[in-house]
């Protein structure tokens, strides 16, 4: 039998990700080529092209086993030009992963515009993350 967790264990295991990653998350968005890493522990061998500043409560309390961004994640300006392919979600200081995930139409998680140019304003369109099982 595959392990089953309940929507109140989902729900407490996805609210941990802000509660551990703090206020104001960072949130990187790679271009690469070749696949994306296989963890939030691997190396990131990809160019970063946007770094956005996530507000204080960057996520929704989470329910029935999923939780969506909160306010207006963009970017001042992208770091490089190229085509938007995973992103990391880091604790503020950018040291310590929380979670990964692709970028694209249905997807993890969309932008409102994928191929970005360097120095353009990036803004983060949906973002909802659910835990297995859900």
């Amino acid at each position: 039998m595959t392990l089953q967790f309940s929507v109140l264990c989902r729900n407490a295991m996805l609210n941990a990700i802000e509660t551990t990653g703090g206020t104001s998350a960072l949130l990187r968005i790679y271009d690469l080529t070749g696949a994306a890493p296989g963890s939030c522990e691997a190396a990131i061998t990809a160019g970063t092209l946007v770094a956005i500043t996530c507000p204080a409560d960057y996520f929704t309390a989470a329910s029935g086993g999923s939780m969506v961004k909160t306010g207006t994640w963009s970017s001042g300006s992208a770091l490089a030009a190229g085509t938007a392919d995973f992103f990391r979600v880091f604790e503020a200081s950018g040291a310590t992963c929380l979670l990964q995930g692709s970028v694209g139409v249905g997807l993890d998680m969309t932008l409102d515009n994928y191929v970005i140019a360097a120095g353009q304003t990036v803004t983060i369109s949906t973002f909802t993350v659910t835990a297995g099982n859900a």
